[in-house]
């Protein structure tokens, strides 16, 4: 539950009300054929509206926090991505 309050809470931070999309990175670890997601993050992301092949993901924002997630829980691995929105774009690949 705290992963998928996170993620709203940066939604509604970020992009209520408005056409942005946010994005973020899951983590947690797999294990016996079961993957559990047991933390995340936001990672800040534009998009142009009017021109889809340019993008900004911040990625050293992301190595910064990914280095101090694994100080706090070193079993946990990056298992994937979230991203808003009713559809997945090309941006999110």
């Amino acid at each position: 539950p705290t992963v998928l309050l996170s993620i709203v809470d940066h939604y509604n931070r970020v992009a209520s009300g408005t056409s942005k999309r946010v994005v973020g990175v899951l983590m947690g670890n797999y294990e016996n054929k079961i993957c559990d997601i047991t933390n995340c993050y936001a990672v800040p992301f534009e998009e142009d509206p009017e021109e889809p092949d340019i993008w900004f993901f911040d990625h050293i924002y992301h190595e910064q926090m990914f280095n101090m997630m694994r100080r706090i829980n070193v079993k946990e691995k990056i298992m994937g991505w979230y991203s808003s929105g009713p559809q997945i774009k090309r941006n999110d690949i």
